[in-house]
């Protein structure tokens, strides 16, 4: 088969089970709809004000930010994966998202207190800032140790501390709407407006656009810095757009989601094991696609598999996520020891 079948089959077998997904996703629910019903609201020929408001207000937006946080998530990985040249080096894995729902969480119980909810751009901000942190922690850690895997161990300790701190916070919070913090920290799409949704748009796409626009230099980038400055990439400005990207994408998950684990790690490795290649300009859209996927797989069975009771999306995501990461270990466990 060739490069370009591959390719075309990849994405289309992915699209088609986004789109499937999605569907999925607008139809069921512990909301008791029939398949008519529903198709009667999505095609504008019901009058039924609850079915209406359980489609738009709450099904639909859901599924649309699972897709769009997903996405995000799963090309934050990647570009980590990128900068760090090491395939665990995922948003989860590094802290990152834990000090984002760190920050959040503060900000939220912060505004609590004071009587005043926090708007979307609020949430990201606060967010990334807490992102930039644990960043910032990491790089420190990085340009102290050459073993990725004393790095990855770091990551998971700044993680473990940021988490420690937020429950603590949450649950010492006295606030009649702690619930909903509470079930935020633990990760979840439920919740999500139309309005997040336009939010969350406006922040992820460009920021997934900008990074497919720098395809060249990453690819460049990962033949090595020598390579890179002989190409023309002004490696400096490069890293720091890399940091700010991917750090910008975890934060606006966390923001709205909270900490979602192991999409950022095991999608892109899947993507890259369909598409047969890791070149930029293929594992972007392709990682984008693949985490849209998956979130939406993973919320339908948060939602539906012990309904009406919730599980939290970071629940699922380790179930499929992490037998992934493991067989990644034990690649390049092998491929070291031959």
């Amino acid at each position: 088969m060739s490069k370009r079948a591959r390719y075309i089959i990849g994405f289309s077998a992915t699209a088609a089970l986004l789109i499937v997904l999605f569907a999925a996703g607008l139809y069921t629910g512990s909301a008791a709809l029939s398949f008519s019903e529903v198709t009667d609201v999505l095609a504008g020929k019901s009058d039924d004000i609850t079915a209406r408001n359980i489609i738009f207000g709450i099904r639909l937006p859901r599924a649309a930010a699972a897709v769009i946080l997903g996405g995000g998530l799963s090309v934050s990985g990647y570009l980590l994966r990128t900068f760090f040249a090491n395939p665990i080096a995922g948003p989860y894995v590094l802290g990152i998202s834990s000090g984002a729902k760190l920050t959040v969480a503060f900000a939220m119980i912060f505004a609590l207190r004071e009587g005043f909810a926090l708007n979307s751009a609020g949430l990201i901000a606060a967010a990334f800032a807490g992102a930039m942190i644990s960043m910032g922690f990491v790089l420190m850690i990085s340009g102290r140790v050459k073993k990725s895997s004393v790095l990855i161990i770091s990551g998971v300790m700044i993680g473990y501390i940021c988490s420690a701190l937020t429950d603590f916070a949450v649950t010492f919070a006295d606030d009649s709407n702690i619930v909903n913090l509470h079930n935020w920290s633990m990760g979840s799409f439920s919740g999500i407006d139309s309005d997040d949704v336009k939010a969350m748009s406006a922040v992820i796409f460009p920021s997934v656009l900008v990074g497919l626009i720098m395809s060249k230099q990453i690819s460049a980038y990962r033949l090595g810095e020598t390579y890179a400055r002989s190409s023309g990439v002004n490696i400096r400005l490069f890293r720091a757009m890399l940091i700010l990207l991917s750090s910008l994408l975890s934060a606006a998950v966390t923001a709205f989601a909270g900490p979602v684990s192991f999409v950022g790690i095991a999608v892109p490795q899947l993507m890259k094991s369909i598409t047969g290649t890791s070149k930029p300009q293929i594992m972007i859209p392709a990682s984008f696609l693949g985490g849209a996927a998956f979130c939406l797989l993973c919320d339908i069975i948060a939602r539906t598999a012990f309904a009406p009771s919730e599980l939290s999306i970071s629940t699922v995501t380790a179930v499929f996520g992490a037998p992934v990461v493991i067989s990644i270990m034990l690649d390049r466990n092998s491929s070291k020891a031959g």
